[in-house]
């Protein structure tokens, strides 16, 4: 029987959201990740014990890490990407000795998860996060001015954006450059205009079809060392499982999935279920999803969305919007 456990995103020291507050909201796992260190560099152990005692010592344990970051250089196989697979190789070592062994990460071009707002007010008056494309085109078209941009968005969408730079403010065209540009909190910092156009265009050249080969390049560098230290490596699918700013997106459907659990067939190569990502997709049966790949889905994010009629999405409440939640617990989790 599967056993679930309620887990919560924490960022650090430095994240105003304490562990006791996450204990006192009834999550016994915490997920986080050691946010200082260098995407491409190896975590010590010391530093793994650190944070690790740091979390017992609040009563919770350390379940997940979220996230082991993927360098550029290996997403592009450029410069120093064989050097970081040594490394990313010795920091699940070390992770594993530390009794850590649930990793998950990621395999999205230059940016995480993408939003064009973060405080979009719902009618409960509860704050959410946002996606909007007329926000993105004019970010794109108007501010990162990058070349070509206008070809991968529709007239209507190109119009939306016209008719968004035109009536926001200079403190909201900040704020949007700031919310898509920024790291994640604790995280890494984020790029500047200049940083992020130069970034992109690192990836000219890179097609989808292309990209996964360096996905596979990847888990088979990374796979066989999670198996014998008993891990289990559960990637992110790619938020909003579309293509933006022209960089390539491989792991949006359950087709994707399939191609990522046969690249290197192993039970240490999984998935992590977000449901807020992969139900944006409108091509996704999320239930099937999860009834079809659950000995895979090693960890999951329990989010709903809700799309409108033109394309954007905001998060929901858990059992509302378009993902029906119900249907992939129950789907996951049969025995209950």
């Amino acid at each position: 029987m599967k056993r679930l456990e309620q887990t919560w995103r924490w960022f650090g020291p430095q994240d105003p959201v304490t562990l006791a507050h996450i204990r006192q909201a009834g999550a016994t796992g915490i997920v986080t990740a050691l946010h200082h260190i260098p995407n491409g560099q190896p975590w010590p152990v010391a530093d793994i014990q650190a944070r690790k005692a740091e979390i017992e010592a609040a009563g919770l344990r350390w379940s997940v890490v979220e996230s082991l970051p993927v360098s550029e250089d290996i997403k592009r196989q450029r410069g120093d990407w064989q050097q970081h697979l040594h490394y990313y190789r010795e920091s699940l070592r070390n992770l594993a000795d530390c009794g850590i062994y649930t990793v998950t990460y990621n395999f999205m071009p230059v940016l995480d998860w993408t939003r064009t707002q973060l405080d979009y007010t719902l009618p409960s008056g509860a704050k959410a996060l946002r996606f909007e494309w007329a926000a993105l085109a004019a970010f794109d078209c108007f501010l990162l001015k990058r070349p070509g941009a206008e070809q991968d968005y529709t007239d209507d969408r190109l119009r939306a954006a016209e008719a968004y730079y035109a009536t926001v403010t200079p403190d909201q065209l900040r704020e949007l450059e700031r919310t898509i540009l920024a790291g994640l909190p604790g995280a890494e910092a984020g790029y500047t205009l200049a940083d992020f156009r130069r970034l992109i265009a690192t990836y000219d050249g890179i097609t989808p079809q292309r990209f996964r080969q360096h996905l596979s390049a990847f888990l088979e560098a990374v796979i066989p060392t999670a198996a014998a230290a008993g891990m289990r490596m559960a990637i992110h699918p790619d938020d909003p499982p579309f293509s933006i700013f022209g960089l390539p997106r491989i792991l949006c459907t359950a087709e994707d999935v399939d191609f990522l659990l046969q690249a290197v067939d192993s039970p240490a190569n999984g998935l992590c279920f977000c449901t807020g990502s992969f139900g944006v997709h409108p091509a996704n049966d999320l239930p099937a999803m999860a009834s079809r790949f659950a000995e895979r889905i090693y960890f999951a994010h329990l989010r709903s969305i809700q799309r409108d009629a033109l394309g954007n999405l905001h998060e929901a409440d858990h059992l509302a919007g378009d993902v029906d939640m119900w249907g992939v617990l129950r789907a996951y989790w049969p025995e209950r």
